[in-house]
């Protein structure tokens, strides 16, 4: 990290860690390693003052040289967030990641936050068909079992049962979008199971087919949920809006960094951005910081994709729909004023 940044990372090592089958070659090595670093999701943390619970979580890291596209899942890495970590009840403690209109830069780009929302996003909504497309990359991913909330589970914390993963919460976002006056697509597939490997792949020919469909569409929102965690302990981001108890809630943007053709990407950040003011405007806590990382993750397919990161896997299924409900009824109002006059 450049300046001499102390730079802490939580290691997810005990829950949600993919249980990849590898079968020799330099290629599977690699997507193997790939996948377990993706659930590990590692997020540092720099902080003046850091609670007793959290000093388990600081280890200092280098940040690996990123792996081709094709085989490699996201790995968030943050230079400035305040974390704030009590435990509640055995392996699980919540924490609250203080977001705002700030920014996770782990690019060398530089970029103004107040500039680029000051600009506004040139994406657009077409004022007829399909407006918004949602899609799941890692469509089983799943939340910490509580209540009745209860599935059979494909591998820790994921299920196909589409009543229980990420597929759900796309279902709300879905549900709440339209509701406000939003045309959406919801593709409720499942991508990363029997295979995880190769799941963005899938995902985006995916996307492809359906932009080939519907070419007006330019939002795509890859909807995933997060994993924090280290040792024996897993973390759940929560947020508190008027009485309700939710998940927070993380958007992600990719560049070219990683070599991979991506020239607009700047058009998708600003779509975030966009977006992070307009929800941070009406829920101040429910946003993590925004994330810029090199990588593409597919968002080279169209001008306003992005991922959308709804709690953890140490946040319950309720947490998580009351995470995106919130989000959503902000940031649908937003969508509706880049609709095509």
């Amino acid at each position: 990290m450049a300046d001499g940044k102390r730079v802490f990372t939580l290691i997810f090592a005990a829950a949600c860690v993919y249980r990849a089958a590898v079968s020799g070659g330099i290629e599977d090595a690699a997507s193997a390693a790939a996948e377990r670093l993706d659930e590990t999701r590692m997020a540092g943390i720099v902080t003046e003052e850091v609670p007793a619970q959290t000093q388990a979580l600081q280890e200092t890291a280098e940040q690996p040289a990123p792996l081709p596209e094709d085989i490699s899942e996201p790995v968030y890495y943050a230079e400035s967030v305040n974390v704030t970590a009590r435990p509640i009840s055995g392996e699980v403690e919540e924490t609250t990641i203080t977001g705002g209109l700030s920014m996770k830069n782990e690019t060398a780009y530089n970029i103004d936050i107040a500039s680029v929302i000051a600009d506004g996003t040139s994406v657009t909504l077409p004022a007829d068909g399909p407006q918004v497309l949602v899609i799941h990359t890692h469509s089983s991913e799943a939340y910490t079992q509580a209540g009745l909330d209860r599935y059979e589970e494909s591998d820790t914390c994921r299920t196909e049962d589409k009543l229980y993963n990420i597929v759900r919460i796309g279902d709300e976002l879905a549900e709440i979008f339209e509701e406000a006056g939003l045309a959406v697509i919801h593709d409720r597939e499942i991508y990363d199971y029997p295979s995880y490997t190769g799941s963005y792949g899938r995902s985006g020919a995916a996307v492809e087919a359906y932009l080939a469909q519907y070419p007006d569409i330019e939002v795509v929102i890859d909807v995933h949920r997060d994993a924090l965690g280290t040792g024996d302990v897993v973390y759940k981001t929560m947020a508190e809006e008027n009485g309700v108890v939710a998940s927070q809630v993380m958007m992600l943007a990719g560049t070219d960094e990683s070599g991979l053709d991506h020239p607009d990407w700047r058009n998708n950040l600003s779509l975030v951005l966009y977006l992070q003011n307009a929800v941070n405007s009406e829920y101040p806590t429910l946003m993590r910081p925004v994330t810029l990382v090199p990588q593409r993750y597919n968002q080279n397919l169209a001008p306003g994709m992005f991922i959308l990161e709804v709690g953890c896997s140490g946040n319950t299924l309720q947490e998580a729909l009351a995470g995106v409900r919130l989000y959503a009824k902000a940031a649908a109002p937003a969508l509706l004023k880049l609709v095509s006059q």
